[in-house]
């Protein structure tokens, strides 16, 4: 084993180690236990030279090793394609600037060096679209993980279609078994009518469920801050229209909504989708609330941004709810629930969606009083 390549195992190491101590800097309690056992699950074992750089030249990401001083102290097979080295061309040991001009690039690992934090930025090498995550490790070295956006890009549209299909070839049938089941409704004994009633709600549920997919792919595939069809809203109207949708829901519970405002909320978005992303919002608090109770919803301005609150005086949720609530076909602990009623458990998949395609964010905390608070954050406009 050379001298050369001896110092770049240890710094591959004390990279990875720095990167675990940023991560526990950063609070990370999952990643930081990790890493407590790392040393207790490593004893005993040797792991070699030869087997690091092996492993590092089958990965399928590009790897890039810089020296404090910028040189490349390492650099697999897979960034030298990625950059288009040539097979001629030895760049170990060449300063990046000498064979290497992207700004991009610069641009993040002066960030890198200054902030002591991953960043990730992104150019076009010859045509082809790459992607660079810089992460910082021991002494100033770096290491650059590199590779192609476009085979990413790809994928995502591919699964996009394929959910878009799925959900369009399952619309006829669904159809057709909806009305099967409207026939046997008046036609089976009573025991039987059960059984029937279930089949219609499990129906009903998936057609929901078919529905939010389509607008979901939908959705994902249209360019943030689109304006194409947007409009002078209030927030306050949204909300009053979104709740009138579910109010003979909420009466049959006696829960009553209120809203507190000094301004009515002026911005400029898309009606239809933001009602829908409103309407969620207050369905899923209309679930979690107690009987007798109200949903309480604020709308508050924030610097440009407009906050808007629901909360529920319900149980709250738990430290994993909070975290994966919008992922899709996530669904939370049902005793929490006060309904019976049953989602698609895309709703709050959506919301998201739709505040990130209007420039905004959505996000939930437990209220210190009780219950659930979510949070829609849209960007301010003139009414």
């Amino acid at each position: 084993m050379s001298a050369g390549t001896g110092v770049v195992l240890g710094l591959i190491i004390g990279i990875a180690g720095g990167w675990i101590l940023a991560g526990r800097q950063r609070g990370s309690a999952a990643r930081g236990s990790k890493a407590h056992l790392m040393p207790s699950v490593l004893s005993g074992h040797s792991l070699t030279t030869p087997q690091l750089l092996a492993w590092i030249d089958a990965a399928t990401q590009g790897w890039l090793i810089l020296t404090p001083d910028l040189t490349i102290g390492y650099i697999n097979s897979r960034a030298e394609r990625l950059l288009q080295f040539s097979s001629n061309l030895l760049v170990r040991g060449q300063p990046l600037d000498e064979v290497l001009s992207v700004p991009e690039l610069e641009e993040a690992i002066i960030s890198v060096r200054h902030q002591q934090r991953p960043q990730r930025c992104e150019w076009e090498q010859q045509r082809i679209p790459l992607e660079a995550i810089v992460l910082p490790g021991s002494d100033e070295w770096l290491l650059v993980l590199l590779q192609n956006r476009q085979s990413l890009e790809a994928q995502q549209q591919q699964q996009e279609r394929w959910v878009s299909d799925v959900a369009h070839e399952l619309k006829t049938p669904l159809t057709a078994l909806m009305l099967v089941s409207d026939r046997l409704e008046g036609a089976v004994s009573e025991d039987d009518g059960v059984l029937v009633e279930r089949l219609q709600r499990e129906l009903r549920r998936l057609q929901l469920m078919v529905e939010d997919l389509l607008e979901l792919s939908r959705l994902e595939n249209i360019l943030p801050r689109d304006q194409v069809d947007y409009s002078a809203l209030n927030l306050d109207q949204l909300v009053e229209g979104a709740w009138n949708s579910i109010r003979p829901l909420a009466d049959q519970r006696d829960v009553s909504l209120s809203i507190n405002t000094d301004e009515p909320g002026p911005l400029l978005g898309d009606q239809r989708r933001l009602h829908r992303a409103v309407l969620n919002l207050l369905d899923n608090a209309l679930r979690y609330s107690p009987d007798h109770d109200s949903v309480e919803v604020d709308i508050l301005p924030s610097g440009g941004w407009w906050l808007l609150s629901v909360r529920d005086h319900g149980p709250g949720l738990s430290e994993t709810d909070l975290s994966n609530m919008f992922q899709r076909f996530y669904r939370g602990d049902p005793s929490r629930a006060r309904s019976n009623r049953s989602g698609s458990g895309l709703g709050l998949a959506i919301v998201q969606q739709i505040a990130v395609n209007h420039g905004g964010r959505v996000q939930a905390r437990n209220h210190p009083d009780g219950g659930t608070s979510m949070e829609l954050l849209l960007p301010k406009g003139q009414a």
